[in-house]
């Protein structure tokens, strides 16, 4: 039990943390060779033993360590609150920034749009029209806060905001914009080493503040065709998620979600690492950059994104069709991944 744990850290310092988070990366392979630590894992529920989880309810219970040491000394003394917390949230990593990269497919659909996004958390990617877009080489367009994003040259830049009528999340446990617990749990998923994230996470968060958008209770896997229901019939319903599926871990629920979601009649696009919907990567004739996620529109391989926003490489031909029509999914076997 503990080799697994160990290798999962071991993973996450090496392909997520590293280039990203030297703090992080540090944390991680040190817990990986610490027996305590990995024994205190193992006695989580498997859903609980995420890197991210660990080091966030670290942070929210003592505050940021500067190195392993610290992190260490303090685990100790605290190791009960941090448990607490571990059982109590959940990691729903809601990076506003993401939405530079679904805008090159969002804009590409017939507008209006009424999207709902799967694993919303408190709704901020659900917000596409209310932020600005800074491509590389391109005009920037839209308010602040304007998020940068480098683009290759096929990408198919936008030059404005598609319209949205009508929005909805769902998610386990929404989070609300105006909570503040909910709000500092959501900085605190944040990592070390990037504050330009935190700094864009605050202001999405004061952009949904002045209207926030709904998220619904449930779960993606039967509460999806009662929201769409309530989406106006006349606009295109778009279902998107980015780095949620990975911890669904039975394959056959994958497969049932994506079969919902094509009986939906919906746009699919889903922001997924590869493993997630291996049918998709199969279509791939070259693997895409280390630690990428694999942005897929009706199961089509359409471009590698950065997990956090940060860039896109298109990959799809510019002039093939987008119809509301979602394939059968098969999925991979249970793969470990953190956003």
């Amino acid at each position: 039990m503990t080799d697994a744990i160990a290798k999962r850290f071991r993973r996450f310092a090496e392909t997520e943390a590293r280039g990203h988070s030297p703090l992080y990366e540090s944390l991680t392979q040190s817990i990986a060779s610490d027996p305590e630590l990995l024994a205190f894992l193992a006695d989580l529920p498997v859903s609980k033993q995420q890197p991210n989880l660990l080091l966030a309810a670290q942070r929210f219970v003592c505050g940021t360590p500067a190195n392993w040491h610290e992190f260490r000394a303090v685990f100790s003394t605290r190791k009960d609150a941090i448990r607490t917390e571990i059982l109590k949230r959940r990691t729903q990593t809601n990076e506003p920034a993401r939405c530079a990269v679904l805008l090159p497919a969002l804009a590409r659909l017939p507008g209006p749009l009424v999207p709902i996004e799967v694993g919303a958390s408190a709704g901020l990617c659900l917000l596409p029209d209310r932020y600005g877009y800074a491509f590389d080489g391109h005009q920037p367009f839209g308010p602040q806060p304007r998020f940068a994003c480098r683009a290759n040259a096929t990408t198919p830049v936008p030059t404005h905001v598609p319209a949205v009528t009508w929005r909805a999340g769902l998610d386990l446990n929404p989070l609300d914009v105006r909570n503040p617990d909910d709000m500092t749990w959501l900085e605190t998923l944040v990592w070390p080493d990037q504050p330009e994230r935190l700094a864009r996470l605050r202001a999405a968060i004061q952009v949904a503040r002045t209207d926030p958008p709904r998220i619904v209770a449930g779960d993606l896997l039967t509460s999806l065709p009662s929201l769409a229901a309530e989406a106006p019939k006349d606009a295109t319903l778009v279902v998107f998620h980015t780095a949620v599926l990975a911890y669904v871990a039975d394959p056959d629920a994958r497969a049932a979600f994506a079969s919902t979601v094509r009986d939906l009649k919906a746009v699919w696009i889903s922001n997924e690492a590869p493993f997630v919907f291996p049918h998709i990567a199969a279509k791939l004739t070259t693997p895409g950059p280390r630690g990428a996620l694999l942005l897929a529109i009706n199961g089509e391989p359409t471009a590698w994104t950065d997990p956090h926003g940060a860039w896109i490489q298109w990959i799809a031909p510019v002039d093939r069709p987008v119809t509301p029509t979602c394939p059968d999914a098969n999925v991979s076997p249970k793969a470990e991944f953190d956003a």
